[in-house]
């Protein structure tokens, strides 16, 4: 991240991030409050605000979830005062219960909403088309392809925003976030922040039987006037050619649609329609476009969206059009899009010569069969790889006595959990899942149920469910596994942690303190690293007749590395004694540290490059042959 090019004054240009981008707009368009819970593929846009936030008289909380952090914004924008949140679509999903009422009451700020989806699951356990959250809850939306339109769309939302007095969406995809470009950077025209008087604004915002049904109708005059408004926006663009086939896309497939073209032989000679404002769709403009065509293709990701409304205009203005998309088959619903799918698709539809790609891709696979297996690791160092080793041991003392267990994972680092070497989970599912799945469980199987839920994860949706355990009498074990932060979106801070937003000292929040308040009658905490004495207490945690909750303590190594870098403290690695070592492997078999490799004569040995120091193998080995190296004073 250049941050000064974020944080210049100047016009000028800069090559910047897309999520970077987001933020340039939002500053340019005098934001003064923005509020997130961290998730891939917006986690920059938070990291940027946060490293920002001495620069500018904004305010700025990281909360526990999606949920909170759009109605932080929400209060600011019912005052008047223009925020914006980040998330990606699965956490809109926890904050939809507030953006529909928002649709409803509407706001008297600019609010927008930028909101990731995350097509192929790069960093996501599923691939959520957020699109339909837009015309489901009456919310404008626009979708940028670049991150100049990212920072441009961002800007004018505010615009909009307060123009029709509600919440405006900017719909990204993760190849947009993460998206590097030039971006045209205005200077800024910022105001003081200044806190307003309740009581002189004359808003109220409520919703509910009568009032609910009025502003529906309320809604539906909005929408109509957005959808006029669209038909003439800059962020819809057409390019004629001289041509009976066009091509209708939106997004990052703007940018498939360009190369597909230059592949194929193609540019100038398709018409396209590139659409900014995907709702409420320019219904007009759509029709015009295709009124005299005689074949459209829709390239878009995901869900067919745009495909479908696209068949619905047709019926009258031009009934004879054959649509080509996802529902003749012509693309897939699943995954991401590239120009090599994408020209494969246009060959289709307009008879052109498809690309062969076969040789390549066989190549490809004939050189993937020479590679070993590679599964995703914890990191050096990583507390939850001590956790787990301390646990793996713990579950084969009670599987030898007879109990056998259900594992309900959740989402987090520890998800590698189901990969080998580990191979532990039943169930990975969702934002504090684990803990709930485990309430119904424990009533309808017989085996002891195991749940594991990281501390950022147990402050954004696992306490509600632990109150219902308790409360119900449920009898499973919880592993929560606190590493201070909310350590796999990079290590943002979370209420386990002592900082806030901007690295500014704020009031740690202790897990055991709310499970003991709530009525949990087991809670231990452990050390981490303290993997032998550690084994004990997990076993009798899974051996206790109730609701029993461990806290797994110790700061993610990254983080950690980061603090001691900054404090210019060294990170001493360890080293595998030769002369000690009789190789019984037991630090492979059983930590599998990605800093460990065998040399040539199959000998034990550790990276000091990868090293972060943890020591927990050197406790583990039989043999005493791990040993920290001497650092020169």
């Amino acid at each position: 991240m250049v941050l000064k090019d974020v944080l210049t004054k100047e016009a000028k240009t800069a090559f910047m991030l897309g999520n970077e981008a987001i933020v340039r707009g939002a500053l340019e368009a005098d934001v003064k409050m923005v509020a997130f819970y961290p998730g891939a593929p917006t986690s920059e846009v938070l990291d940027t605000f946060s490293a920002a936030l001495d620069e500018f008289d904004y305010q700025m909380e990281i909360t526990s979830n999606e949920k909170v952090a759009l109605e932080v914004c929400a209060g600011a924008a019912f005052s008047g005062v223009r925020s914006l949140t980040a998330m990606k679509s699965v956490g809109t999903n926890v904050a939809s219960d507030i953006l529909f009422v928002l649709g409803y009451t509407g706001v008297r700020g600019g609010l927008v909403i930028v909101m990731a989806d995350d097509p192929h699951a790069h960093s996501s356990q599923s691939e959520e088309d957020g699109r339909f959250f837009a015309p489901n809850a009456y919310i404008p939306m626009l979708e940028p392809a670049s991150p100049q339109e990212a920072k441009d769309m961002t800007k004018k939302a505010f615009e909009i925003s307060e123009r029709h007095r509600v919440p405006v969406i900017v719909r990204t995809v993760t190849r947009v976030n993460h998206q590097s470009g030039i971006v045209d950077l205005l200077e800024f025209n910022r105001k003081d922040f200044k806190k307003v008087k309740w009581n002189q604004l004359g808003e109220k915002y409520v919703t509910l039987g009568e009032v609910a049904r009025q502003k529906k109708l309320k809604m539906l005059e909005r929408t109509k006037a957005l959808s006029e408004e669209f038909e003439t926006s800059e962020f819809n663009l057409v390019a004629h050619a001289d041509s009976d086939i066009g091509v209708i896309t939106s997004s990052v497939s703007y940018l498939h649609v360009l190369e597909a073209l230059k592949i194929l032989g193609l540019q100038n000679k398709i018409n396209i329609l590139k659409l900014g404002t995907t709702y409420p769709l320019p219904k007009k403009l759509i029709s015009n476009f295709i009124k005299k065509l005689k074949k459209v293709i829709v390239v878009e990701e995901l869900s067919p969206y745009l495909e479908k409304e696209i068949y619905v205009l047709s019926k009258d203005i031009n009934p004879n059009l054959t649509i080509f998309g996802k529902l003749s088959k012509t693309f897939s619903e699943a995954w991401e899009y590239n120009p090599d799918i994408v020209a494969t698709g246009i060959a289709l539809a307009t008879g052109s010569k498809k690309p062969n790609y076969q040789t390549i891709i066989l190549k490809a696979k004939e050189l993937k069969n020479d590679l070993p297996d590679r599964y995703p690791t914890f990191c050096a160092g990583c507390p939850h790889r001590a956790t787990f080793v301390a646990l793996n041991q713990a579950l084969k003392i009670q599987v030898s006595k007879g109990q056998n267990h259900y594992f309900a994972n959740d989402i987090g680092c520890y998800s590698m959990w189901i990969y080998p070497p580990i191979s532990h989970s039943d169930s990975s599912l969702c934002m504090g899942a684990g803990v709930g799945v485990a309430n119904g469980l424990s009533h309808v199987i017989e085996e002891r149920v195991v749940a594991i839920s990281g501390d950022s994860t147990f402050f954004h949706a696992g306490i509600p469910a632990l109150i219902n355990a308790v409360h119900n009498g449920n009898k499973f074990t919880l592993f929560i596994l606190d590493n201070s932060v909310t350590a796999m979106t990079g290590q943002q801070f979370n209420p386990s942690t002592e900082f806030i937003a901007g690295g500014r000292k704020g009031k740690k929040v202790l897990i055991e303190n709310i499970c003991k308040a709530i009525g949990v009658e087991f809670v231990e905490v452990v050390d981490s690293y303290d993997v032998k004495n550690n084994i004990e207490i997990f076993r009798r945690a899974l051996d206790f007749d109730g609701l029993s909750v461990v806290i797994s303590r110790r700061e993610c190594a990254l983080y950690g590395d980061r603090v001691k870098r900054r404090k210019g403290e060294p990170i001493v690695p360890f080293y595998v004694d030769k002369t000690l070592c009789k190789r019984p492997y037991v630090c492979l078999r059983t930590f599998y540290c990605p800093a460990y490799e065998l040399d040539n004569d199959k000998q034990p040995m550790i990276s000091r490059e990868l090293c972060d120091g943890c020591s927990v193998c050197s406790k583990l080995c039989p043999l005493h042959s791990v040993k920290r190296v001497e650092v020169k004073k």
